[in-house]
């Protein structure tokens, strides 16, 4: 909104020009989400409890989780909602990119709201069926890939395939793309999903890992330091930092609330979203095998769930205590805090790790 009304404004007062740095917009959609989120988080928390958005509890879970039942679910509305005001304010809607991000977060938001009102208000712990679930999430996924392959017109720049440490393509899968471009939607929207088990450990680890995105867009969007840098040009990829830095924001605040011992969490409706968000960003600059290092978190959750599926469909055994493998960790007798915090550790050198493998060839 402020580029769009204040930006013309320029030529009769100066200092108006700094709404069109993406450095400076960006700071200031950061800010803006995490003050929404300090500001109505109490009351979003109370309106959530009010309503009975309540977290239901697995008995087979560490039973150091039962205190937890009670506790206001669906805080995802509280980031998605400061993330979607904050980008309305300091965003530039001229942008295709923007606008997809837009479209992928309310879609996997609401999908993620409905599975929240089922379990909660319905009391179907389940939520929507998976394959239900699964079959949107692939729609989505898929809606969003189409759009990329199609509009920016250079279809072969899109499908291309970079890996890091090696700055040129490695591989171009041309209309196969579409298909892998969703499954990396749908594969992050599930990872970050199954992440989401520990007080702040979701929360933190996505806030790490949007952080990074955020600078990999900003050095994509800028063609003398992506050529300097070796790494793929992509135009309109620099003003997802704008939405990047919103979500950043948005993540901080919400670790004030979501820090053990949780005032609420974020359920379906934040982790979806979010996981949506932070695959959608990596298919657009480029990113998909920069994301399992940055994102290595996600990926280990993600992994521990199909070995221990598939350990016991084969062979009857379990590899893990429990599953996803921060709850192997609970059972193996670390307290809740100490398996976020080191996760977090890993998740910080996983993001240097990549940000490493810039300029390396």
């Amino acid at each position: 909104m402020f580029y769009h009304f204040i930006l013309p404004l320029q030529e009769y007062v100066s200092f108006l020009r700094l709404f069109q740095y993406i450095t400076f917009r960006s700071a200031y959609a950061a800010l803006t989400s995490l003050l929404i989120v300090l500001i109505f988080g109490g009351l979003v928390i109370r309106w959530l409890t009010h309503l009975r958005f309540k977290e239901e509890i697995r008995t087979l879970g560490p039973q150091t989780h039962q205190k937890k039942a009670g506790t206001p679910t669906m805080g995802g509305v509280l980031i998605l909602g400061a993330v979607l005001i904050s980008v309305l304010l300091w965003g530039n809607f001229k942008n295709l990119y923007v606008i997809l991000l837009i479209s992928i977060t309310v879609l996997l938001g609401v999908l993620g709201l409905v599975d929240d009102y089922i379990k909660s208000i319905l009391k179907k712990k389940d939520g929507i069926p998976a394959r239900l679930k699964f079959l949107m999430q692939c729609v989505f996924g898929l809606l969003i890939a189409l759009c990329i392959y199609f509009f920016p017109s250079n279809a072969k720049e899109a499908t291309t395939l970079y890996v890091p440490f090696v700055n040129k393509a490695v591989l171009d899968l041309s209309w196969a793309w579409i298909l892998f471009a969703m499954l990396v939607i749908v594969g992050s929207s599930n990872a970050v999903n199954l992440t989401d088990g520990l007080d702040g450990l979701a929360i933190g680890t996505v806030t790490i890992v949007v952080s990074v995105l955020a600078v990999m867009a900003y050095l994509t969007g800028h063609q003398p330091i992506a050529q300097y840098l070796r790494i793929p040009y992509i135009p309109q990829a620099a003003e997802l930092t704008v939405f990047l830095s919103a979500l950043g924001g948005a993540g901080l605040g919400f670790l004030w609330f979501n820090s053990n011992p949780a005032s609420v969490f974020m359920g379906d409706t934040g982790s979806l979203a979010l996981g949506g968000i932070i695959g959608t960003v990596a298919i657009m600059i480029k990113k998909e095998f920069f994301l399992v290092i940055v994102g290595g978190i996600f990926v280990i959750e993600a992994l521990s769930v199909m070995i221990q599926v598939a350990s016991y469909k084969l062979r009857k055994k379990r590899v893990f205590k429990m599953a996803p493998i921060h709850h192997h960790f609970e059972l193996s007798g670390w307290p809740e805090q100490k398996v976020v915090v080191r996760m977090w550790i890993i998740g910080i050198i996983l993001a240097i790790l990549g940000l490493s493998s810039l300029k390396i060839l």
